[in-house]
Order: structure tokens, then C-alpha cells, then sequence
């Protein structure tokens, strides 16, 4: 359905001011520093005060099981600041005119823009309150800290709730002036009806500040800014600003104590920590139950075979996020209920809570099936949840199977790209993907005790396709051995990445080379030479890949340059989908593929059944140490501590309190543990 969307981009940046302004400028210009990274690694903080690179403007999405928001906020050159709401509620499914387009029904969610006219007025002494801005704080919530006037200081924090349909806005005026304050606080009550497929929908914005309010010395007043939706067969909204910064608290915490990593670069750990909030976040109540999916604006309460099953699900097992497990689960299981009849594709999507199934073409989507939900699997290393995906697993590889060409490679319309640049009738990324697909599908097999010969059957088709990748996309491409994309293909493309994250390392030295050297511009990987596009989910494989492959010291300067500019640039906090469309939206399965260059780039951690793993240490030189700890596969409570001392790497791994390995291991070299 995304290929259907370009007319969308337009409408949905007439909200408000410009999605993210500063990012029409050209992607080459290397990214400027903005932002700083709290003491604790866990915020980062943008210092107004001594700030000469404005106007800037951005933009977070944050979200919750009942809605996501757009923040887009803008600081002009006399430091004043202007934010719009972009507030979307997925369950709330508008009516589609006879006149718009078919596609109109995949975007029909209530979808609202409030600009600061709707903001509550401060009076004192006749004086309305209109402070420039201080500083700005980022933490999984957006904090502006406004500077001193009239002996106050006003803070204002935006947030999500987690359960209602509700983005608050939480306000802070402090006095620290010696005398005390007394306040006028003027606002406007707003309320808009609209019949839509559920009933009537009531929009309404609400403050519960005193109109007047008396501050002594020292001390503060907090209200709450609320904009809501609802149905109208739906009690209103009534949770306060207190109860719901609880929620969202109680939501990062697990966020900040579950899978730790702690490098020696403060940069990759903050972002690491970022990227588990933006990956878990996105989840959503439907008819199908608790879903993860894409945001962005566009990408709501349904499941895609790229974003859900390949890249978010299989990270989650890891997080132990309980809400992310269900989520995960219940995408494979939708996609289960939707096989379709023999020989025909599975659709790539199912939308608008499951009920319109998209789209019209093979994207190799069944080839990420078989990739995402066998990770998915051995990483929970349940055998009951297995048992129940098997089906899926099973159909996933044989229809693979049953689309190879004369060559020995998989047939399929186009690639997760959905067409908007060439790729054959059959390209690497879906023969990559249904290779892995083979190789973990045998270790599936292999934890439910299937008969030996299943998984000798799918280890044999993956050897027999490792070949043919290499002599169907194996080439030069100026002087440089790596892969086509596809035949006839006479340059290099972001999906080469993929046979080194699949441990296919033929063409290892050619393919870095072409991926760090020939398509390495300071966004990350390009899709292709010279054209200016990105999609961060390329650069993100890319990243797995080389580390995968051995290359660490090589992959880290990129990684860490990468990662300055995602987190502390003129873009932040997080991994991104593309550039140029839609202005590098904050999707936020990218974020899941953040977080997977540490589990299984640089750690190389493979489950390999229910109670075994396989770990391949690629730490870089310059590291020292390295930890992750509480990380939940295989339903454990797993910890790795690395020490490297010249090159000596002392590793250490407990389950819980007991440690179940302790000892040297050489980097690069495979060793199995069983629990």
C-alpha cells in the first residue's frame, strides 16, 4: 500500500508548519550538533540559550496504545518556539467520500492538528507570558524549559497516555522570585463532532488549571493541557496529567532496566536506549488484538511482513517486553490465519485492524516470513508457540521453493521497495531472506523434534541456494567482486548488504567495499550511487552485516557517525525510514534494527533451539568492554560481560545468578552454550 501513498505526503504537510524544515537542505552537508547527552546516558538536552544555528525546527512521534502524535516544534531566531500536534487515534476510522481515491481507506484514521492557538494564557500583572525558550529535554518525553520572566519559570512536557486516547501536556510554573505570584490562567474549551464508521467521534481539547492560581516563593503549580478523541458511546476521557506521566514512566523504566547495553561510546548507549522505546512504543489495541506497527503518519493498528514479522518481531523476545511479545505474536499469527491457497502470494499487509488486506504484488513477502517468523521463534524458544507457527514457517518456505527459477533463485514482482526503483523478476534481498528463512527454519525443525530428514531437507536447499546466489548475482562492478541486484543490474544497490547478514561472506571484502566506500554518503548507505536517496533500514542491515562479517573495526567509525548524527543532529532521537519521502520519518521498526547490530552483529548471538545458543564475538579493537545484560531470549534472564585486554577477550555469561560460561573466547570464533 505504501507505493500508493506518494499523494498523501502533500496533504499530510499542509498540518501545521513543515514537517522538519532543515531537512530540504541538501544531505550533504555534514549533520551539525545540537543536542547533548544527559550524565545518565538516558536524555539528551538542546541548549537554546547559546544556540546560532536558527531557525530549527523538528519533529518526535511518541505513541500510544490508543494514538500517536507528531510533535513538530520550531525555535526561531529570537528563540521563540511554535509546536504542532499532529494527533492520530487508528481505531477511530473516518468515512472514505465516493469521490477520493480507493487508497483513501488504508489512511481513514480521525486524524486532528492543534497549533499552539489552543494554549492556555498566563496573565500577571496585566502581562501575558510569552517567554522565550531555555532549552529543550528529550527522554522518551519532550520537555521545553522556557527562560526566567517576571520571576517564573514555565516548563511544559508532552507526552502520550499509554492506555487513553490522549496526548497531555503537562505544564510547570515555578516561581523564584522572593515574593509570591498571582496568576491568571485564561483557556479555551474545544469541542468538534464527526459521524464516522464507529458511531460519532467527539474531539475535544481541555485544561484543568485554576483560573486563578497564588504561587509562593519556591514553589510551582502544574496543570494539564489535554487533547483527546473519543467515541461517542465512550465514557469522556478523565485521566489527569499525574496518572498518566505514571503510566509513561512505568513504560520507560522497563524500557531503561530490560536489555542493557553498555559500551564505551555514551553515544551508541543512549541510542541503543532510545531505540528500545521507539521500537516498543508503536503498539496499538485493534480487533486483532495488541499489534505492532510502522507509525510515521501513515502506518497504523495493522501488520506488514518487512516492518512486523521480519524486522520489530524478532528483536522482541529479546526486550522481554510483555506487550511487544503479545504484539509480535499476534502479527504472526494474523498472517497464519491469511495463508493463502496453493500457489498464490500472501498479501504484504493487513491494515485498518486487519481488514484490508494489501497489495496487488509479491514482494518476496513470503521470503520474510520465513526469515522473521523462525527468528521470532527461536529467540522466544517457547515449543508451544512454535508448534503454533510451524504451519506458517512450513507454507512460507514452500511456496519459496515452488518460485525458483531455471537458475535456482526466488521469483517475485518486486522487493520490500514495492517498486519505486527496479528489481527484476527476481532479486537478492528476497534469495537472501528465504535462505536465512532455510537455515533457521532447520533449527526449528530441529527444537520440535521433526523428523531428521526436515531438517537435512532445508539445510540441503540452503546450501544449493548459497551457490546459486553467488552464480546468478555474483559479478564485478567496477573492479569490485560483490552482487547485481538483479539481471541486467550495472550498479551497486543497498540490498547487497544482505548475504553478509544472512553469514554468506563469498563476496565478503568486495561487498564492504562497495557498501563503506561506493554508496557511504553521510546519511549512511545510499539505495544506489550518486542519487541522494536513503532508507535507514539499509544502512541498519548494512551495519549487522559488517560486524557479521568480521569487519568491526571498519563497521564502528561508520556506526558511531551514524549514530552522532541520529541522536544529536538536526534529526533526532532516532533511526528513520527514508530520505527524500516523507521528510525521514521516525518508523519505528528501524529502531528494532538498531538494536539488533549489538544482539546479532557485534555479540553474534544465535538461538539455536530452546535452551542453546551460538555466540560469534566481533568486538572492535578500541573496545575494552562491553555488557548486555537482562536480555530475555529464550525466556531467560541473560547477562554478557566482555573484557578486552589487547585483544584477549575474557567473556563471562549467566543466567540469572548462575554463571553458565566463563572463560576465554577469540573474537570471530563460533562457540555454543546450552542452558
Amino acid at each position: 500500500m505504501r507505493y500508493l501513498s506518494a499523494i498523501l505526503t502533500f496533504l499530510i504537510m499542509a498540518f501545521g508548519f513543515c514537517q522538519v524544515g532543515a531537512q530540504n537542505e541538501s544531505q550533504t552537508i555534514p549533520d551539525p550538533q545540537y543536542w547533548n547527552i544527559s550524565p545518565d546516558q538516558d536524555a539528551i538536552t538542546w541548549n537554546i540559550v547559546d544556540e546560532d544555528k536558527l531557525p530549527h525546527a523538528d519533529d518526535i512521534e511518541m505513541s500510544g496504545q490508543r494514538l500517536s502524535s507528531i510533535v513538530r516544534y520550531e525555535v526561531d531566531k529570537q528563540k521563540y518556539l511554535r509546536v504542532n500536534r499532529d494527533i492520530i487515534f487508528p481505531q477511530l476510522r473516518r468515512f472514505v467520500g465516493s469521490s477520493e481515491p480507493d487508497w483513501y481507506n488504508y489512511r481513514a484514521y480521525l486524524r486532528r492538528s492543534f497549533n499552539d492557538q489552543f494554549l492556555p494564557s498566563i496573565v500577571f500583572e496585566d502581562i501575558i507570558l510569552q517567554p522565550k525558550l531555555d532549552s529543550v529535554r528529550i527522554d522518551g518525553q519532550l520537555t521545553f524549559f522556557h527562560s526566567p520572566v517576571e520571576g517564573m519559570i514555565i516548563e511544559r512536557t508532552i507526552f502520550p497516555s499509554m492506555t487513553q486516547r490522549q496526548l497531555v501536556e503537562k505544564w510547570v510554573i515555578k516561581n523564584i522570585s522572593p515574593v509570591k505570584k498571582r496568576l491568571y490562567i485564561g483557556h479555551t474549551a474545544f469541542e468538534q463532532e464527526e459521524k464516522g464508521m464507529h458511531g460519532v467521534y467527539k474531539v475535544a481539547i481541555r485544561c484543568d488549571s485554576k483560573p486563578e492560581v497564588i504561587i509562593e516563593p519556591g514553589e510551582d503549580y502544574s496543570f494539564g493541557l489535554y487533547f483527546s478523541a473519543g467515541m461517542s458511546n465512550e465514557p469522556e476521557v478523565d485521566q489527569g496529567f499525574i496518572d498518566a506521566e505514571i503510566e509513561r514512566k512505568v513504560f520507560l523504566n522497563e524500557m531503561k532496566n530490560n536489555l542493557v547495553l553498555k559500551s564505551p561510546d555514551s553515544v551508541i548507549n543512549t541510542l541503543f536506549y532510545f531505540s528500545k522505546i521507539r521500537a516498543s512504543e508503536s503498539i496499538f489495541e485493534t480487533k486483532m488484538g495488541l499489534v505492532h506497527s510502522p507509525g510515521g503518519g501513515n502506518y497504523y493498528a495493522g501488520v506488514w511482513a518487512n516492518d512486523q514479522v521480519e524486522y520489530s518481531g524478532p528483536f522482541f523476545p529479546w526486550l522481554g517486553y510483555e506487550k511487544a511479545n503479545i504484539a509480535a505474536y499476534n502479527a504472526y499469527k494474523h498472517f497464519l490465519k491469511n495463508i493463502p491457497p496453493e500457489g498464490e502470494f500472501i498479501r504484504s499487509s493487513f491494515e485498518m485492524e486487519g481488514d484490508l488486506p494489501c497489495c496487488s504484488k509479491d514482494r518476496g513477502d513470503a521470503a520474510m516470513i520465513s526469515y522473521g517468523t523462525s527468528q521470532f521463534v527461536l529467540a522466544s524458544g517457547d515449543k508451544k508457540i512454535a508448534e503454533e507457527l510451524w504451519p506458517l514457517i512450513e507454507w512460507s518456505i514452500k511456496y519459496c521453493n515452488a518460485n525458483l527459477n531455471g537458475y535456482g533463485v526466488v521469483l517475485s514482482d518486486t522487493d520490500e521497495m514495492e517498486g519505486r526503483i527496479p528489481t527484476g523478476d527476481a532479486n537478492l534481498a528476497t534469495s537472501s531472506l528465504y535462505y536465512g528463512g532455510l537455515v533457521n527454519a532447520a533449527r526449528v525443525a530441529r527444537m520440535l523434534d521433526k523428523k531428521p530428514a526436515v531438517e537435512k531437507d532445508f539445510l540441503r536447499k540452503a546450501k544449493k541456494l548459497e551457490t546459486a546466489i553467488d552464480n546468478y548475482f555474483g559479478t564485478t562492478i567496477d573492479g569490485i567482486e560483490t552482487y547485481r541486484y538483479f539481471d541486467g543490474h550495472q550498479t551497486f544497490r543497498h540490498w547487497i548488504c544482505l548475504p553478509l547478514v544472512m553469514g554468506i561472506q563469498t563476496r565478503k571484502e568486495g561487498t564492504l567495499n562497495a557498501l563503506f566506500d561506493k554508496l557511504w554518503a553521510d546519511n549512511g548507505i545510499l539505495v544506489e550511487p550518486g542519487d541522494n536517496v536513503f532508507w535507514d533500514r539499509g544502512t541498519l542491515y548494512a551495519f549487522r552485516g559488517a560486524f557479521k562479517a568480521g569487519a568491526a573495526d571498519r563497521a564502528l567509525g561508520r556506526l558511531s557517525s551514524y549514530s552522532q548524527s541520529r541522536l544529536l543532529g538536526k534529526r533526532v532521537p532516532y533511526a528513520v525510514e527514508a530520505y527524500p519521502e516523507y521528510g525521514m520519518r521516525h518508523l519505528s521498526a528501524e529502531s528494532a534494527l538498531y538494536c539488533r547490530i549489538f544482539t546479532e552483529g557485534i555479540l553474534g548471538i544465535e538461538p539455536l533451539g530452546q535452551d542453546r545458543f551460538k555466540i560469534t564475538l566481533q568486538i572492535p579493537d578500541s573496545w575494552d568492554e562491553l555488557s548486555l545484560t537482562s536480555c530475555k531470549i529464550l525466556n531467560r534472564d541473560m547477562n554478557f560481560f566482555i573484557v578486552n585486554k589487547n585483544n584477549n577477550i575474557h567473556m563471562t555469561v549467566s543466567d540469572g545468578d548462575r554463571i553458565v560460561w566463563d572463560g576465554q573466547i577469540d573474537s570471530g570464533k563460533s562457540l555454543e552454550i546450552e542452558l
